[in-house]
């Protein structure tokens, strides 16, 4: 059961909001907006420090691999890697690909065990809906938006010099994360079919957004 007023809305049952999102479409910035209105923890970045800690090794190995797909063996590129991806990659790291990713997912397990929380990126909405999973309601949302409309938020935040490198980031770091979550999971990165709630974040300001996604996240879990 939840309740909710004007300005801040409770959340009394265990519920974690996985976010994903096009680059320039406001992940973070609506990401920790929900996570205010619905009075959860929020994870980013902040989940590889977490991942790091329970590790014990320097966080700049968890950084290296972030949401970026792990090479692999030539000739041995299966359908479906799932949680047990690995056995075919070649280590680039000290701990190799497999280990970092499987400390990955323990931590997101970990952190959904805790209560409720907002977790941006990192196949969490995948890994959350495993059978070893702690017992939470998943509610998935991707972002995306007209690449008009990113280029002027990352140019606006300073992740890019013009329109031009703008575009060009924009294009390589979708790349990057569709390619991650697909080797990862049973694909469909962006695909609707896919998430629980697809919203373009251009359509209205982030807190209009954020509101949007936090009263669907109330309206699903009543």
């Amino acid at each position: 059961m939840t309740t909710g007023v004007d300005d801040k809305v409770i959340v009394e049952v265990p519920i974690v909001v996985c976010i994903g999102r096009q680059f320039g479409c406001g992940g973070r910035e609506i990401g920790r907006r929900v996570a205010e209105l619905l009075n959860l923890d929020y994870y980013d970045t902040a989940l590889l420090d977490e991942a790091a800690k329970a590790s014990g090794v320097s966080a700049s190995i968890f950084e290296a691999a972030d949401e970026r797909m792990p090479r692999v063996a030539p000739g041995l590129w299966p359908i479906n890697m799932g949680l047990n991806a690995g056995a075919y990659m070649t280590n680039d790291n000290p701990l190799g690909d497999q280990t970092v990713y499987r400390a990955q997912c323990k931590v997101i397990m970990q952190l959904a065990s805790r209560g409720g929380c907002v977790i941006v990126g990192r196949t969490a909405d995948y890994v959350l809906r495993q059978p070893d999973a702690p017992l939470c309601r998943v509610v998935s949302v991707f972002l995306h938006a007209p690449i008009e409309a990113r280029v002027a938020r990352m140019l606006a935040r300073g992740d890019a010099s013009d329109e031009k490198s703008a575009r060009r980031i924009a294009a390589e770091r979708d790349e990057a994360r569709a390619d991650y979550y697909n080797f990862y999971t049973n694909g469909g990165w962006g695909h609707a079919a896919t998430y629980d709630l697809c919203l373009n974040s251009a359509l209205a300001d982030d807190d209009v957004a954020a509101s949007l996604i936090a009263h669907f996240v109330i309206s699903t879990n009543s």
